[in-house]
Order: structure tokens, then C-alpha cells, then sequence
């Protein structure tokens, strides 16, 4: 019979989605599931971004450009200058989600072997991405015991190679929370500067940001990045239009986004309808992020305060995103995740989490860590860590 290609071979799975086909069958059995393991909000998308699709007069559902329609690129960059970035509409490219915009900017500024440094943990598709174009990431350890804080700038500088190409963050950080500071940014456009890499920036939790911090972009005016900066953004988690698919890709390197077109050509445009919703988001009034951020934060403190009270259990701090990694008294993170949806049960009730190791590259990393997503209500959340304990005493008694 036909084969399957090396690469589909060793494509991964989703560490937050392969454990769905468990979670569908502990619902027919009636199961009530709280998820934990994906970033998608409870809140509810912005009701102009609703209105603007369910009221348009548009008559012919037609292609938009390839890189964006002008008029939503345009109020892009205007959203962007209330944040301090200064960049026109020229230099931002709509994709399908950031997913998207990932994917193409690998095309564009990678060969086949070439590396990209990458602190680790870190979003788990960024593996998958980087395997489709058949780059190798080169992984710098951050650690729960210091709260997965930036790692000496020695242990990226070491890492350099003729095949580097990039350094890639997030920030903040998915799976962590990390928030990186305006001298952590400030270390690494040294780097790229003195390598001449690029540096390249998921900025797509921008808002998520705690406990008075702030957030500093790599395309703010201060850092002075130039050719060697691309940003990534998207609207998902923003306005809590996941559905939507539309991200972008942000850059002043004309080659970058004279190339990243070209991919964009291949698949025509971005979405339509969700372009008129997303620029319609854009209206949003400031109110909306502030009770968001303000709920978020609640939850983020109301998660770590019941998890710290579970014996062996250790949980990072977040800054910012809506994410934290958990340290387990176990050995195993997805067979735990997999008893959890299969096995385990209280008053009909069960979690479901996504196991850490798919957030690392390194092998044997993260067997005994999982992710929560703090996307539900806080008396959910409570209810989430009393399961967690009752499992984690099951499930080290078998």
C-alpha cells in the first residue's frame, strides 16, 4: 500500500487535543468534564464583533486581498500605536489565525536544517511548525523552581550556530505565563543584533498581563529592532474569538513580507467574514479588557491558592496568558491525563488536562508536569483542584 512520508511520521500529536476522542466518550457515559487543557476563554466575544457579520449588507462573498483587506490593516496599525508600535499598514500581513502567520514566516526565513533557539517549555505547535519545514529547534531550559524566568544570556549564546536563524518567544508565555522585562527584551535584541538573527515575538496574550506589570513589544520604538523583528499576533484570545481564525504577522523587513505574500498567495486570502468581525473587534471599548484582565487575574490567584494546598504538588506563578505548569507527585502526566477521562470520576465529575511533555522538545521533559488552562469560573476552578486531589490520591493508590 502507499506510504506516509518521514515527515507525517514524525509529525506529533496535540498534547491539548489528542485526548479529545477520551473526553467525547466519558461525556456519553455522562461525565461532566471540566477543561482545563485548552486556551479557549469563557468570555463572551464582544457583541460589535457579533452584529458586524450578523448585519452586514454584504451580497457576494467574495476573496479579500491575499495579504488583508487595506481598510482592516489600516486599523490594525492604529490599534497598534495605542500601544506604542509604530507601524503602517503596509507592514502587516492578515493571516488564517497565528497559526498561520507561524508557518509562512518558517517558509520564508528557513531552509531545511536550519535552527531556531527557542525557550523551553513552549507552545506546543511550534513543534509541529517547525517539523513541517523540516527545522530543527534548539531548545533553552527554563525551570519551574524559578518560575521559568529567562535563562543566562550565555546559555542562547552558546547555542548559535552557522544554522541559526532565529530566536522565538512568547511572551507571555504559553504554556508558563512568563512575561518577559523590558532588560530581558533588551538582552535579546543584543543578540540578535551581534548574530544577526531574527528575533520573533507571539505576542498574541499582549493584554493578559497581571499584577501591575507591563508588556514590552520587540517592535516598540525602544528597542529599535528594525529589519530584524517579526511579530506575531492574532485575535482568538483578544476578543475570545478563537473561531475566527485571523491572526497577523507584523514586520519592517520588506524581504520578509515580500516573501511571507507569496506563501499568502498560495492560499488566497484570509477569511471574509471573519476579517469583518475582527475589524469590527477593533471598536471594542477598554472597559471590556479591563473587567477581563481583572477576572482573569481572580482566577489566576483562586487556581494557585487551591493547588498549593494539594500535598507534592508544585504550580508556577504566571504573569500573564491565562496558563500555568503544574508539577505532580506522578510519573506519568499523560497516563494520568488519560485516567482522568477513562477511569476517574467524583459525583460524575472529571478534569481534563493537557500533560507538559508535548510543550518540550527535550526528551523525557515534562513526564511529570501538566498545563491548566484557568478559563473557568473561579468556584469551577475550585472544584477542578478538589477532583485533582481526589485523582492524584486514586490514582498513586493503584
Amino acid at each position: 500500500m502507499p506510504k506516509i512520508s518521514t515527515r507525517g511520521h514524525i509529525m506529533p500529536e496535540s498534547p491539548i487535543r489528542k485526548l479529545v476522542p477520551y473526553s467525547e466518550k466519558a461525556k456519553e457515559r455522562g461525565i461532566n468534564v471540566y477543561h482545563l487543557n485548552i486556551g479557549q476563554p469563557d468570555i463572551s466575544t464582544p457583541q460589535v464583533a457579533l452584529d458586524a457579520v450578523k448585519n452586514n449588507t454584504v451580497e457576494i462573498l467574495s476573496y479579500s486581498r491575499s495579504e488583508g483587506s487595506e481598510e482592516y490593516r489600516k486599523k490594525i496599525a492604529g490599534y497598534y500605536k495605542q500601544h506604542n508600535i509604530h507601524v503602517s499598514s503596509d507592514e502587516i500581513l492578515v493571516t488564517t489565525g497565528a497559526s498561520e502567520a507561524l508557518r509562512f514566516m518558517l517558509s520564508s526565513i528557513t531552509n531545511p536544517g536550519d535552527e531556531i533557539i527557542i525557550p523551553e517549555p513552549f507552545y506546543a505547535n511550534y513543534i509541529g511548525f517547525s517539523t513541517s519545514n523540516s527545522v530543527k529547534i534548539i531548545p533553552v531550559l527554563s525551570n519551574i523552581d524559578d518560575n521559568f524566568a529567562l535563562p543566562d544570556i550565555s546559555d542562547f549564546e552558546k547555542l548559535i550556530t552557522p544554522k541559526t536563524k532565529a530566536i522565538l518567544i512568547c511572551n507571555p508565555a504559553n504554556p508558563t505565563g512568563y512575561l518577559y522585562s523590558k532588560e530581558e527584551i533588551h538582552t535579546l535584541v543584543k543578540i540578535v543584533k551581534k548574530h544577526d538573527l531574527f528575533l520573533i515575538s507571539d505576542e498574541v496574550y499582549r493584554e493578559f498581563v497581571y499584577d501591575d506589570e507591563k508588556h514590552y513589544s520587540i517592535l516598540s520604538d525602544e528597542f529599535n529592532l528594525g529589519d530584524n523583528a517579526i511579530l506575531l499576533d492574532s485575535v482568538s484570545k483578544r476578543y475570545s474569538m478563537c473561531g475566527a481564525r485571523i491572526g497577523y504577522l507584523v514586520s519592517r523587513n520588506k524581504d520578509v513580507l515580500k516573501t511571507v505574500l507569496k506563501f499568502s498567495q498560495t492560499r488566497l486570502s484570509p477569511p471574509t467574514y471573519a476579517q469583518i468581525a475582527s475589524e469590527a473587534a477593533l471598536e471594542t471599548p477598554q472597559l471590556f479588557f479591563d473587567n477581563v484582565i481583572s477576572e482573569f487575574q481572580e482566577r489566576r490567584n483562586t487556581l494557585i491558592t487551591e493547588l498549593q494546598k494539594i500535598k507534592g504538588v508544585k504550580v508556577s506563578r504566571p504573569k500573564g496568558a491565562f496558563y500555568c505548569v503544574v508539577e505532580l507527585p506522578i510519573d506519568d502526566s499523560d497516563k494520568f491525563a488519560q485516567y482522568l477521562l477513562e477511569e476517574f470520576s467524583d459525583d460524575n465529575e472529571t478534569i481534563m488536562v493537557a500533560p507538559a511533555s508535548g510543550f518540550y522538545s527535550t526528551k523525557g521533559l515534562g513526564k511529570n508536569q501538566i498545563r491548566i488552562a484557568y478559563v473557568l469560573k473561579k468556584e469551577d476552578l475550585i472544584r477542578s483542584v478538589q477532583l485533582l486531589k481526589l485523582a492524584l490520591t486514586k490514582y498513586n493508590q493503584q
